[in-house]
């Protein structure tokens, strides 16, 4: 019998709970089995989903293939429906060890061929212990799961469920054993990160779990959180980011639009003026914070004076880095009803924000030549800074560690180290 392997598509998260579910299967003995991990964002991630199950039923002809993740909790017919499946697991259902148990040894026994519950009905999520994935230069700790808005463009709180929070001391004691293990980096994700603790005693805010890390686990050297919704972003969390030289000057927000208007339409919790002050205030605070967010081009009724907006708030927020979305309608979305806009329009709308996107990571990277930098490395000749630029060097270093590096140059991707 061969060990089960594992393709995962899709967000961080994923990627976090496919390492929870290979030493889930580890457990159960599970084998012969290829599991997919998928992603149900847009409608292209489903596709590419269902082209990579072809290949791996090709390439592995006599194999098992489970089914799971997002694209699988919302469109569980979509796979059932291929001959290459054999089973189709929610996302609840995934996490479970008797989930696992009852696909062995050889998937036979009285599991229905789809396992896929009502997300909206789970109301906590457990802390799984790993050993951190990827490389070993920083791991990532899953401390949130789900969401309670509906933004009218989003399949995900359908996929994930409603919000669920770890308990801060699982958490903590998940950070001191990687820490233990050797990370000098942990990456704080979930799915809507500023609504944990609302579901715990007390209700406490993210920037409590943040300062708590921080002052639990002293030898961690880098703590960084991943995207953020900036208005819902508490004063704890708020001072965290100004003073703590230990939370890294970086961060992620979920923007989606610069228009008023379509915010409105996406049943957004903020406007435009208040991430343009969120972002003017914050590096007030602290100079050195960078900003990454998500765009989305050519949301339905979308003018070309309201894509102008979206394009002026890039400038107005002071971002660096842009992650553009192709709007994509998906099935049973609010936003799927609405008045689209052509693809033609969407695809040279986005194409016009990575092109500012570009222009403004590369304005960063030239005013970081001269200066100095910690780089922790990902890799011999790649690491990357506390504002997670992506720095080369020339001759080896330790993966794993963060070493000085002075910038000698850019190459319009890269800083380059001297």
């Amino acid at each position: 019998m061969t060990a089960p392997k594992f393709t995962t598509l899709g967000c961080r998260l994923n990627a976090y709970e496919t390492e929870a579910m290979k030493d889930l299967a580890a457990q159960a003995g599970v084998a012969n089995a290829h599991i997919v991990n998928t992603c149900a964002v847009t409608a292209e991630a489903v596709r590419k989903a269902r082209q990579e199950i072809r290949k791996i039923r090709r390439d592995n002809p006599e194999a098992a293939i489970i089914v799971t993740g997002c694209a699988a909790q919302t469109e569980p017919e979509t796979f059932a429906a291929m001959p290459e499946v054999t089973r189709v697991i929610g996302n609840h259902e995934k996490m479970q060890p008797a989930t696992w148990a009852s696909l062995t040894p050889d998937l036979i026994g009285d599991t229905e061929r789809v396992q896929v519950d009502d997300i909206l009905s789970v109301r906590e999520t457990a802390g799984h212990l790993i050993d951190g994935f990827g490389s070993r230069a920083r791991a990532y700790v899953q401390v949130q799961n789900g969401c309670d808005h509906r933004c009218t463009f989003c399949i995900i709180p359908y996929g994930r469920g409603n919000s669920r929070s770890v308990p801060a001391g699982v958490v903590v004691d998940q950070i001191k054993r990687l820490v233990d293990g050797g990370y000098h980096e942990v990456v704080l994700t979930g799915v809507d990160l500023t609504s944990w603790g609302a579901d715990l005693p007390a209700e406490p805010k993210l920037g409590d779990l943040v300062r708590r890390i921080l002052k639990l686990v002293p030898d961690l050297a880098r703590l960084r959180i991943s995207s953020i919704d900036s208005i819902e972003a508490d004063p704890a969390l708020i001072e965290a980011i100004a003073t703590e030289p230990r939370l890294m000057p970086h961060l992620h927000l979920s923007l989606q639009a610069g228009d008023d208007m379509i915010l409105k339409r996406m049943k957004r919790r903020h406007l435009r003026d208040d991430a343009i002050q969120f972002c003017h205030d914050m590096r007030a605070a602290r100079p050195d914070l960078v900003y990454g967010a998500d765009i989305i081009a050519g949301f339905p009724t979308e003018t070309e004076d309201m894509f102008e907006n979206s394009l002026a708030l890039a400038r107005d927020c002071g971002l660096t880095w842009l992650h553009v979305f192709p709007y994509s309608p998906r099935k049973g979305t609010p936003a799927a009803r609405m008045p689209q806009v052509s693809g033609a329009v969407i695809k040279s709308r986005a194409a016009r924000l990575r092109g500012l996107g570009e222009e403004l990571a590369g304005v960063h990277l030239a005013a970081q030549v001269g200066r100095a930098h910690q780089v922790l490395l990902e890799n011999p000749r790649m690491g990357r800074t506390e504002q997670f630029t992506e720095v080369r060097f020339e001759t080896d270093q330790p993966v794993g560690q963060i070493v000085p590096a002075r910038i000698v140059g850019h190459d319009g991707k890269q800083l380059l180290a001297g």
